[in-house]
């Protein structure tokens, strides 16, 4: 469940910082010495300037420290062949890790507390995964982590 490549929907989610818990996607980047998930959650919120969009790929613009991958809902993502509804983005600075044990714990249902999406096609997870290596805004210890 928890690979690298994954897509998780919760239902809910619980986010740590106390936010409402809401349904949410969860992409599983790197699974570290088997204790710690470093993942993103995708939101469908644009926050990319309207002359730098894209429809699909890297969005990396150093100057406003902003690095995002572009998600089209006309792309296929899933290796099953599934798409999002919506334009999909995963921001850089979003980046976070999650403790395994705790993961295991609170999302132990599946289809009750939790759905696998599908995994991400390797082509798609690469350039994903490129993405955020190469970016200025993504944390350096994730980028060590990568």
């Amino acid at each position: 469940m928890y690979s690298p490549g994954n897509i998780l929907f919760f239902t809910p989610f619980f986010f740590k910082n106390g936010h409402p818990a809401k349904p949410k996607f969860f992409v599983v980047i790197k699974v570290i010495e088997n204790k710690t998930i470093l993942a993103s959650l995708p939101t469908s919120r644009d926050n990319i300037p309207s002359k730098d969009e894209i429809e699909f790929g890297c969005v990396e613009l150093a100057e406003i420290s902003l690095n995002c991958f572009v998600i089209s809902p006309n792309v296929a993502i899933t290796e099953c062949n599934k798409f999002f509804d919506v334009p999909t983005f995963i921001y850089g600075h979003q980046l976070d890790t999650y403790d395994l044990p705790t993961l295991q714990s609170t999302y132990r249902i599946e289809l009750s507390d939790y759905e696998i999406f599908g995994k991400m096609k390797s082509d798609i997870f690469s350039k994903l995964i490129e993405c955020l290596k190469n970016s200025k805004s993504v944390k350096q210890k994730y980028i060590n982590v990568l």
